[in-house]
């Protein structure tokens, strides 16, 4: 009865008394064209630090910045993947607080583009733990990178094997394969669509990082990358008196990824030093919201 009241309460009706309307459409079309989810990332000094568990990071992210979705980062539960008491706590923390599990973020586990046959199967197989624990918590997908040595075509062929394989791995839990640029070739929208592309599978997809380009013009990466979209990472760093993101023109990158017909979350990943993690989370959030009903 506890996480059904919470529910409620995150639905914005009154803990005591009001019956649910037949006419209350819980199943209508959202009436925004995008939602908003937290990447723990955007926390990932408080979690270093102690101050912050990843257990309790998704009732944090309810309660403390009115946000409903959230993307782990596998690195602050490194060592929990099967651990089934564990996944299971973390599902009804969740689910306590109103909040969806929307996908995991998996760093560390081998490079899915290695030159080395046997490096490169060992990294495949190390991202199996991670679906299985992505199924079991409900969400829709999980974040690789395309990492390797080589020529981009060698690294290509490497990682278009290594996502074939984990996209028909992910199939059977309904879970999508998306790749972010995240450095090196991968940070080459031109690079990646094409890699994406060659792969062909349906589940297996982007998450374009509107700022992860470097020698690559970031808003030709984002229109590269969209037609994989299966989510987007909104990074932000620093914002000017306006309340504008300084390095990236999110009024632009934002008609890009309407323009592409994406629907789904846009995910907070804040990673600047002026604010506080706490604050930055904030300013992004009012930043999105402020953006949203004007694209």
């Amino acid at each position: 009865m506890n996480s059904r009241r919470d529910f409620l309460k995150n639905l914005g009706l009154t803990a005591a008394g009001v019956a649910l309307m037949p006419s209350l459409d819980l199943f209508a079309a959202p009436k925004n064209w995008f939602d908003i989810s937290l990447a723990e990332w955007s926390l990932h000094q408080t979690l270093f630090k102690g101050d912050l568990k990843n257990i309790d990071f998704p009732e944090l992210a309810a309660k403390k910045f009115g946000i409903y979705g959230v993307e782990y980062v596998n690195a602050f539960f490194k060592d929990k993947a099967q651990d089934m008491t564990y996944l299971k706590d973390l599902n009804n923390r969740a689910k306590d607080n109103g909040v969806r599990n929307v996908l995991i973020m998996i760093d560390g586990e081998g490079n899915l583009g290695d030159e080395d046959p046997a490096k490169r199967k060992q990294a495949v197989e190390n991202h199996y733990k991670w679906i299985d624990a992505a199924n079991f918590l409900g969400c829709h997908a999980v974040r690789v990178n395309a990492a390797g040595k080589g020529t981009p075509e060698e690294v290509k062929k490497a990682v278009v094997e290594s996502l074939s394989t984990l996209a028909d791995y992910g199939k059977k839990g309904k879970i999508s394969v998306i790749v972010e640029n995240h450095g090196g070739i991968s940070s080459h929208g031109d690079w990646l669509a094409d890699t994406l592309k060659t792969v062909g599978k349906k589940n297996c997809g982007s998450l374009p990082d509107l700022g992860n380009f470097y020698e690559y013009d970031r808003y030709q990466g984002v229109t590269d990358l969209m037609p994989y979209a299966k989510g987007v990472s909104a990074k932000t760093h620093d914002f000017d008196a306006e309340g504008n993101e300084t390095q990236i023109d999110y009024t632009r990158m934002l008609k890009i990824v309407k323009e592409a017909k994406f629907k789904g979350y846009i995910g907070i990943e804040y990673e600047g030093s002026k604010l506080s993690e706490v604050d930055g989370i904030i300013a992004s959030k009012k930043l999105l919201e402020r953006l949203r009903p004007t694209i």
